[in-house]
């Protein structure tokens, strides 16, 4: 018999909800991805490279919503291993990231691991609802001045 876990309560902050709800996904994402060597922060860098192919690093962190330290801080380790590089654009002060073909392989052997963990979470949160969060979780990043 499956245990049934009481709800959390709603907390009456938008902000304490939704960094909550962040940090409980992210660990079902992390324990699916820990056999990678990745954890979901790197995972998702190498996702939105795959996606958006060689851009700056301004242009990264505007993608995701990161503060250049958090972002440099987090892709140090990818560099570290090869996964990413850097280069100097066509203004000198900036920078392009691309992923390497390393950095693509390593993407690519930990999708299945991400695509468990998403499936996780589109059961718990049902697939009807499913489609409308992911709409509602951009928007709401909007609301962002670095977005």
């Amino acid at each position: 018999m499956k245990k049934v876990r009481p709800s959390l309560r709603v907390l009456p902050c938008a902000c304490a909800n939704l960094r909550r709800a962040a940090r409980a996904v992210s660990q079902v994402y992390d324990d699916e991805l820990r056999g990678t060597g990745l954890t979901i922060a790197q995972f998702t860098l190498l996702q939105a490279l795959t996606l958006a192919g060689e851009i700056t690093q301004g242009g990264l962190g505007r993608l995701l919503v990161v503060d250049s330290t958090t972002l440099t801080r987090t892709l140090k380790p990818l560099e570290r291993n090869g996964w990413i590089r850097r280069r100097t654009g066509n203004d000198r002060r900036q920078r392009q990231i691309l992923l390497t073909s390393a950095g693509r392989a390593r993407f690519e052997r930990a999708v299945p691991a991400w695509h468990r963990a998403q499936d996780r979470v589109r059961r718990k949160v049902g697939r009807r609802r499913w489609t409308n969060l992911m709409k509602e979780l951009s928007r709401v990043a909007e609301v962002s001045p670095r977005a």
